[in-house]
């Protein structure tokens, strides 16, 4: 006999069970993501997910009063394991670097650009 109000899936878990609890909260993640994606269309910049953690891995390391340089995020981004080669990190911030978002510091490391670091902080 079927009961409608069992999982379909063989799993246990009550059907009162919401997606933003516990391990699975990504509304965080995803309010994150939206607000760099729209920093950088603000910078004119399409979305792309390498943009997205190279703009969160600094993010991140500013919060924390730390700087990147491009092994830095690189290592960030691996340890995450988001398999992107070293140049192609290297080119993603030269680009952001060139288009104002970020910033290189004279130690070669690099940081949010003021402005963009205010908008992501909705100042």
């Amino acid at each position: 006999m079927h009961n409608s109000q069992l999982p379909t899936d063989g799993s246990t878990a009550p059907m009162s069970t919401t997606i933003g609890s516990g391990v699975f909260d990504q509304r965080t993640d995803r309010h994150g993501n939206e607000r760099i994606r729209m920093l950088l269309k603000s910078f004119g910049l399409r979305t792309s997910l390498i943009r997205l953690k190279v703009i969160d891995a600094l993010l991140n390391a500013a919060e924390h009063d730390r700087t990147l340089g491009v092994r830095g995020v690189h290592s960030q981004l691996l340890d995450l394991d988001i398999p992107l080669s070293f140049l192609s990190v290297r080119e993603v911030l030269k680009r952001l670097c060139s288009e104002g978002v970020i910033e290189l510091n004279s130690d070669k490391s690099y940081r949010l650009n003021p402005q963009a670091f205010a908008a992501l902080h909705g100042e």
